[in-house]
């Protein structure tokens, strides 16, 4: 049989199947979805635009599961939900004090937290995609720190060109899901999900470890002149190194204890599972009550960094005359006291003589809306993975909606733009889920009341500013370590980038090291590998920071159009593929008898692969060495099993 005959059975074979998958969910959508775990219902197929999309996604989520994500309770929503309190409430502080210095205290730490808040409970009660965890994030931070500098270079008043560019960036939202922009959604996939994955969850372990970038981390308390030492200087007694190693200890000790408790589910320990089930859900608890009392009470002569956070519950920004478009003491150093601080409603009228700034915050909000877009569509593609077993379904346009309305009520009060915050939601999940000694997740328990108490918990922070302070700072870092840790561990991109350093004839066992040759697996990894790096120098220089959207946004095309002339679709399929499409490829491996033959095949180009990299060291198995090289390419091999030969 030709080539283009045996392209055009592969065509036929992959329509046929989705022709199927649609059947399915055209008789019921829950079963299609359980047969097709990640069938995103944004297809170009089916015409969603003109608002339908936004209806349809209603009914499916809200409409269908409210009810019962709202009384499905039980001790794991109590202990998740604290748990997840402490792992948001310290980078909403955290995020505030960068947005302090960034913006010359127009938004600081009680912003964030309200904006935290009030979104999150808001959202728990009437968003889609109840996991999902809305935070700040570091992009929309850079985003917003160059509309600062905008505004000052043009004499405008940062907090109302802000308003105005948030009401552009809800009107763009509004509209995406209008004609049903998340459509674009189906084009992304693990090559992209898994880079920007990596990214979020090495910035909360970079934040933990020692982030050059911005100072934090537990490096950086054995840097005698660093900022967290400034406080007691004064005091004689005061020794960095001492607070330095028990900073370490209280993070080392937060994150190893979670760990341990965490594992207790599966172990033999303590009378029967109900005992081993609570310590496991409230592990991270446990572990935080535990080494903030070892911090406070068992070292309390050895000084740690606490949380910063405000005295009063108040806008941050301290004027230095009426019109509020300066800050107290810095712009104004030699006046006594403030005039007041800034009202929480923002005055949109209050462009400072320029009536076009209005119509000009269009365009910056352009940008915006390109990186909230793309940040939101990634973290709910990731939620929504097969691999998650969430069955209550996605929620793209719906969503779309909800959270630029949130948008724009945040610019009009001077609050920070939120998104769907990656690692958060994916703890959210791993969280509420059940799991298989192999750490698979069997079941997720999808609610709401776990995303709403983690905000009301937060809500009721901004009233308890006083307990907040008695939180060392390095306990928080074990947390970050923890979720970033655990963010990792599920991400593909992670387990074959560990594969660089591991000896090739003892790779983990996944289809992709079983039927195909080392050097496309190291080759895959590798470009997603220079992509990491490019989004981590446009996030990290201030400069270019307002284009880290678009280098988001190139990892589409990258995917869809230049890999494919490096990789033969199946090889895609085995990388880069959903898990049902990988099972029905090595379905038909095995039915059409060609496993051995694939894998005899990719075997032979790893003994090729490993006599010119290390030959020294690697043993090639004995049946592969012994037996002499088929010339039959890999794609040639997959292409037969398609085509029926």
């Amino acid at each position: 049989m030709s080539n283009s005959s045996t392209d055009s059975d592969i065509e036929n074979a992959i329509s046929n199947e989705e022709e199927e998958y649609l059947e399915q969910e055209e008789e019921s959508p829950a079963v299609a979805k359980s047969h097709r775990p990640g069938f995103v219902s944004h297809n170009s197929d089916e015409k969603l635009g003109c608002g339908k999309g936004i209806i349809k996604d209603f009914k499916q989520t809200v409409g269908t599961w409210w009810c019962q994500e709202m009384s499905n309770f039980s001790l794991k929503t109590v202990g998740v939900s604290i748990f997840l309190f402490f792992a948001a409430v310290a980078p909403a502080i955290t995020f505030g004090a960068i947005y302090q210095n960034s913006t010359n205290s127009m938004m600081g730490a009680i912003e964030m937290l309200l904006a935290t808040a009030w979104q999150g409970i808001v959202y728990g009660l009437v968003g889609g995609q109840p996991m999902m965890i809305n935070g700040a994030t570091g992009p929309v931070l850079a985003i917003q720190t160059v509309l600062f500098e905008m505004s000052n270079n043009m004499d405008i008043p940062f907090l109302c060109f802000n308003a105005w560019v948030g009401i552009w960036l809800m009107i763009y939202l509004i509209f995406a899901a209008f004609v049903d922009l998340n459509r674009l959604m189906k084009h992304l996939s693990r090559f992209t999900d898994e880079i920007f994955a990596s990214l979020i969850a090495s910035i909360f372990i970079l934040d933990a470890l020692g982030n050059p970038l911005n100072q934090n981390g537990i490096y950086w308390y054995f840097v005698e002149d660093h900022k967290s030492h400034d406080a007691f200087r004064d005091d004689p007694n005061y020794d960095y190194l001492t607070t330095a190693f028990l900073s370490l200890t209280l993070m080392v000790g937060t994150t190893a204890t979670a760990f341990l408790l965490r594992s207790m589910k599966h172990a033999r320990f303590f009378p029967n599972q109900s005992i081993r089930n609570i310590i496991c859900d409230f592990a991270v608890f446990t572990s935080i009550v535990a080494w903030v009392c070892i911090g406070n009470f068992l070292f309390s002569s050895v000084e740690t960094e606490k949380l910063n956070v405000p005295d009063t519950f108040a806008p941050t920004l301290e004027c230095c005359d009426a019109s509020c478009h300066t800050s107290w003491p810095a712009d104004c150093p030699d006046q006594e006291a403030a005039w007041g601080r800034r009202p929480w409603l923002v005055n949109l009228m209050d462009t400072n003589g320029k009536p076009w700034a209005p119509v000009f915050c269009a365009v910056p909000a352009i940008f915006a809306f390109i990186l909230v877009f793309l940040d939101d569509g990634i973290t709910w593609h990731l939620v929504n993975h097969p691999a998650n077993k969430l069955t209550h379904g996605d929620a793209y346009n719906y969503d779309t909606v909800v959270l630029g309305i949130m948008a724009g009520i945040n610019s009009i009060l001077g609050l920070p733009w939120l998104v769907a915050s990656t690692v958060p939601s994916v703890i959210h999940i791993q969280a509420m889920a059940e799991k298989d000694k192999n750490g698979r997740i069997t079941h997720a328990v999808e609610s709401r009341l776990t995303h709403i108490g983690i905000h009301l918990l937060i809500g009721a922070s901004v009233f308890a500013l006083n307990v907040l302070k008695m939180i060392p700072v390095p306990v928080l870092y074990g947390v970050f370590l923890f979720m970033g840790i655990v963010s990792l561990s599920t991400n593909e991109f992670w387990q074959r980038f560990k594969m660089f350093f591991m000896q090739g004839s003892r790779l983990p066992d996944y289809p992709f090291t079983k039927y195909l040759p080392k050097n496309k697996i190291h080759m895959f990894t590798f470009c997603q590998v220079l992509l990491f790096i490019l989004l981590t120098v446009f996030r990290s220089v201030k400069v270019i920071a307002i284009a880290f959207a678009v280098v988001i946004k190139i990892c589409i095309p990258i995917r869809m159009y230049l890999l494919p002339r490096w990789f033969t679709e199946e090889e895609l399929i085995l990388l880069d593929g959903e898990d049902d499409e990988i099972e029905a490829l090595v379905e038909k491996f095995e039915n059409d008898g060609h496993v051995e033959e694939v894998v005899d095949e990719a075997e032979d180009q790893n003994a090729a692969f490993n006599y010119t990299t290390d030959a020294a060291y690697t043993v090639v198995p004995a049946r592969t060495a012994n037996k002499p090289r088929r010339r039959r390419k890999l794609s040639a091999s997959l292409k037969s099993v398609f085509s029926g030969k």
